[in-house]
C-alpha cells in the first residue's frame, strides 16, 4: 500500500513536470543582455513594459481610462460620480447618517427633527444613479412623520421638497466641478 502511494506521487510529479515543460520556452524570455546597435535591428524592445494578461491598461475594476479624464468627469475609485457624491454628503450633512455606500451610490439618513418643530421628523434616501454629472443623476426620497398622541405616524412629504434637495445637490456638484476644472487648468 505504501509503495503504491509512492508510485502515485511519482506519477503526479511526472505529469506536473510534463505540463510545465509543455508551456513552451517561446513565452518565457531568457535573461536580457545589454543591446548593442547591431542586435537591435528589427527585434522587439526587450526593455519595454511587458503587456499585462488583462490588456494594455491592466484590470480596471472601478472604471476610468486615465487620470486626467477621471478628474475632469468626476469619476474616481468610487462607483458613482464623485461630484454628486460629495455634494450629496455636503447637502445632507445637517442630518445624522445611517449609511453611506460610495460604490452603490446610496446615502441613508436617520430621522431628523428640526429644532423649531420637534413634533415632526424627516428621513432622506439619496441615490446617485449615474457616473456622469447629469440632472437625472441624483434622486432623493423624502420621508416625513408627525407625532400624534406620543406616537410617530407617517405623513405625506412634499415632492417639491425632495426636488429642491435634488436641485441643491446638483448646484453644489456643479460648483465643485467648476472649482476642480480651475485647478486642473492651472
Amino acid at each position: 500500500m505504501k509503495a503504491r502511494s509512492h508510485i502515485l506521487s511519482f506519477i503526479a510529479l511526472g505529469i506536473v513536470s510534463v505540463f510545465l515543460a509543455g508551456c513552451g520556452s517561446d513565452s518565457i524570455k531568457s535573461e536580457a543582455k545589454y543591446p548593442t546597435g547591431a542586435d537591435r535591428g528589427g527585434q522587439e524592445d526587450i526593455y519595454k513594459e511587458p503587456d499585462s494578461i488583462f490588456g494594455g491598461k491592466g484590470l480596471r475594476l472601478l472604471g476610468g481610462d486615465d487620470k486626467k479624464k477621471d478628474e475632469q468627469s468626476g469619476e474616481t475609485g468610487i462607483g458613482v460620480n464623485s461630484f454628486l457624491w460629495r455634494a450629496s454628503l455636503d447637502t445632507v450633512s445637517f442630518m445624522p447618517l445611517a449609511s453611506a455606500d460610495p460604490f452603490g451610490g446610496v446615502i441613508l439618513t436617520d430621522w431628523y427633527s428640526p429644532p423649531e418643530n420637534t413634533d415632526e421628523r424627516f428621513k432622506l434616501n439619496v441615490f446617485i444613479l449615474d457616473r456622469q454629472l447629469r440632472s437625472d443623476g441624483v434622486q432623493v426620497k423624502l420621508f416625513r412623520q408627525i407625532r400624534k398622541s406620543g406616537e410617530w405616524r407617517d405623513a405625506a412629504a412634499s415632492p417639491a421638497t425632495a426636488r429642491q434637495l435634488e436641485d441643491t445637490i446638483l448646484t453644489r456638484a456643479r460648483q465643485m466641478r467648476v472649482a476642480q476644472m480651475g485647478r486642473i487648468a492651472e
